[in-house]
């Protein structure tokens, strides 16, 4: 049973939700410069515009989202991270989803969903892909953390497909 414990939330646009997820894109590629895996995370407050966190991967076990879930938690009163939302270039996997819920962030925008990644990433040891869709993961909380995703997809938005693919392309070939 979901329950609304912080019932205000403000739904974002498509423009918003477009121009949040190519900045998640941005920290991604910024990383991948860095030698980390391309994953990018924002945490947007309740306007829908104003970048609070963003954090990029920094390893297999400290993903951008969890990282900066915990951040957020330290930072943020709860009923203020209800209203906010967490943008992410993938689908967040299962720790993720479940830092997200914990940190009682109240919405999470993805851009392209964890199949799609296992299509760029295949066996690599360094991205073991768990198929458990991040609705599923929240849907078994008490929350109702609203999700949108993929978008990129869902909204047959090609360049910003392209856009979270370019660095995962190259990335995940070396």
């Amino acid at each position: 049973m979901s329950v609304n414990i912080f019932p205000e939330r403000v739904n974002p646009n498509k423009k918003q939700i477009r121009d949040n997820l190519f900045k998640s894109v941005n920290v991604a590629h910024k990383v991948m410069k860095e030698g980390h895996h391309p994953f990018g995370s924002i945490l947007v407050g309740p306007d829908n515009e104003t970048v609070l966190i963003e954090q990029g991967n920094i390893n297999t076990l400290n993903h951008a989202e969890s990282t900066l879930c915990r951040v957020a938690f330290d930072k943020y009163p709860q009923d203020f991270l209800w209203k906010c939302t967490l943008y992410t270039n993938f689908e967040p996997c299962s720790m993720c989803a479940g830092s997200i819920y914990w940190s009682n962030i109240g919405r999470v925008v993805y851009g392209l969903s964890e199949e799609k990644l296992l299509e760029l990433t295949g066996d690599n040891t360094e991205n073991m892909t768990l198929s458990m869709p991040c609705r599923e993961i929240f849907n078994s909380g008490q929350k109702d953390v609203q999700v949108i995703g993929p978008f990129a997809t869902t909204e047959s938005d090609t360049e910003l497909e392209e856009a979270i693919l370019a660095d995962h392309r190259t990335f995940w070939s070396k």
